[in-house]
């Protein structure tokens, strides 16, 4: 039985039209593509009204996000203590990947492939990418017992995120490849010490 308290009606709702809309707002850049596509029309897949989708969503960069990163330092934060920070990044993002549906991992490849593909989206994502990293530092940092300016927490973080990144290219340019399998190879490299 979980912890979380059950949402209300309401709740419920609200997060079915966020979905809703975020789902045909997905669908319609893939088919017209990014730029081409407007809140009008998203909001006309939806079947809301425009300033619904505006207050749900503050930009139309916002319609790409997704806040997969609670489910993730969850993960991490919980990672047994004695694994070390590339395990327990390992561990938690198979934890994260199992969860999902593979509709979920399906929008979660397209938002990806917008997002390192459309240029406003990937300088709107600097905030989400830097955040990401932030927090990634933050949990490394409490789980090593480190300072959080240690740099060799710093480079740690920046080296998974780095290997993380550089499979997110290639998996955004070929969708048939299992990009999660493929991070916790990369992964298992960095772990190994990056050996060829």
């Amino acid at each position: 039985m979980s912890d979380r308290p059950a949402q209300g009606l309401r709740e419920r709702k609200k997060a079915k039209t966020r979905a809703l809309i975020q789902k045909e707002a997905l669908r319609l850049f893939r088919e017209q593509g990014y730029s081409a596509t407007t809140v009008e029309q998203i909001a006309e897949a939806a079947e809301v009204a425009p300033s619904t989708v505006f207050r749900y969503f503050a930009a139309k960069e916002d319609l790409v996000f997704s806040d997969q990163l609670p489910p993730f330092a969850e993960a991490l934060s919980a990672a047994p203590a004695d694994l070390s920070p590339i395990r327990a990044v390992r561990v938690a993002l198979r934890e994260v990947t199992a969860a999902q549906t593979a509709e979920e991992l399906a929008e979660s490849v397209e938002r990806e492939k917008l997002m390192f593909t459309v240029p406003e989206l990937w300088a709107a994502s600097l905030a989400n990418v830097s955040g990401a990293l932030r927090s990634m530092q933050e949990i490394l940092a409490r789980r090593a017992g480190r300072d959080l300016s240690d740099p060799e927490i710093r480079n740690i973080t920046g080296a998974i995120t780095g290997v993380i990144f550089a499979v997110w290219f290639d998996w955004t340019k070929d969708s048939e490849m299992d990009g999660a399998a493929e991070i916790d190879k990369a992964l298992a490299h960095l772990e190994e010490g990056l050996r060829m």
